[in-house]
């Protein structure tokens, strides 16, 4: 069972990033996904999700500017990052929340890094 978030680093002001998330293990990100953030001293926020029907959601400080997505063939999901300000930097965690027999269970991702600075 794993959950892997990458493609973070160091952008300038403006800039893009497009991160990636990873399943596998008998997680899938076809089911309710979501891109969440934490930055340094404040509570981790989310950033765009996904259903399982397709529908999304952003949070509104990223509205026409983040791109929540996913490839069921692949099993991966990606957010596209553009105009990328110094406010957005954060630790970016993907999470899928697989349906159990007890109800769904929400994976983690364990973060990547993203720094917008010039």
């Amino acid at each position: 069972v794993q959950l892997q978030a990458f493609g973070g680093g160091l952008v300038q002001p403006g800039g893009s990033l497009r991160l990636s998330c990873a399943a596998s293990g008998g997680i899938f990100t076809s089911n309710d996904m979501g891109w969440y953030r934490q930055a340094q001293g404040k509570q981790r926020e989310l950033v765009a999700g996904i259903t399982s029907g397709g529908a999304t959601n952003y949070a509104d400080s990223v509205k026409g500017r983040f791109i929540i997505s996913r490839d069921n063939a692949k099993n991966t999901a990606h957010l596209q990052m553009n105009s990328l300000k110094p406010e957005d930097t954060a630790v970016y965690y993907c999470s899928v929340d697989q349906p159990t027999a007890r109800g769904p269970h929400r994976y983690w991702g364990q973060g990547t890094l993203v720094t917008v600075s010039s």
